[in-house]
């Protein structure tokens, strides 16, 4: 019973230490995830944080994903653009959900709006040595008016969406479309860098935003 409490605090202790190392001054930790993301079985470490450098739109979030070799904690890859500042939200404040490993997938959820709501997913895959957009999912709308859903595989460029329409007076009627938009790269380092992506469906002429 010792040994095992012995060998559970000489983890905790390490990853603390791991922890400690990687952490930017005065930050806080919003969630960490354990799971395997470069497909060696080693489970890598994923730490999100919020940090002291604000902007007008809040605090900036830090993500740093961990890896261990030979015994030792090193960054395989940090961004302060996959996660939005902490009051992009708008009225609903702090947009981040959560972050999740599924299948070697790393996904975070962010959402945020009013009485009009929106929310998205990012899916990443690790490869060519890095953390790519392999796949993006998101809702958004009000009820009683309209609710519009996006599928987007990256990795084929399909992209399905469909509006279901309440308010048929105001807005039209429901619309449904599949496209394909091949090319987009990006990455943990871009995601939310450059000014929001956007692509115009040219059956349904509506407008994603990524």
């Amino acid at each position: 019973m010792k040994t095992a409490i012995c060998f559970l605090c000489i983890i905790f202790s390490t990853l603390s230490y791991a922890q400690k190392e990687f952490q930017p001054a005065g930050s806080t930790i919003i969630e960490t995830v354990d799971g395997d993301l470069d497909g060696d079985k080693i489970p890598e470490k994923v730490i999100i944080y919020n940090t002291k450098d604000t902007t007008d739109y809040g605090n900036i979030r830090e993500l740093q994903i961990l890896k261990k070799t030979n015994g030792k904690w090193t960054i395989l890859e940090k961004s302060r653009n996959a996660i939005l500042k902490s009051n992009d939200g708008g009225m609903m404040g702090d947009p981040y959900q959560s972050t999740e490993i599924k299948n070697g997938i790393l996904e975070i959820t962010q959402a945020g709006g009013s009485s009009w709501k929106w929310g998205y997913t990012d899916k990443y895959r690790f490869q060519n040595g890095h953390f790519e957009l392999i796949g993006y999912s998101s809702s958004s709308g009000k009820p009683e008016e309209y609710w519009t859903d996006v599928d987007f595989n990256l990795s084929t460029g399909q992209l399905i969406f469909e509006k279901e329409v309440d308010n048929t007076k105001e807005y039209g009627k429901s619309k449904k479309e599949t496209f394909v938009k091949k090319g987009l790269k990006i990455n943990l380092q871009n995601r939310n860098l450059d000014k929001q992506r956007k692509i115009v469906l040219p059956q349904t002429k509506e407008t994603v935003y990524l």
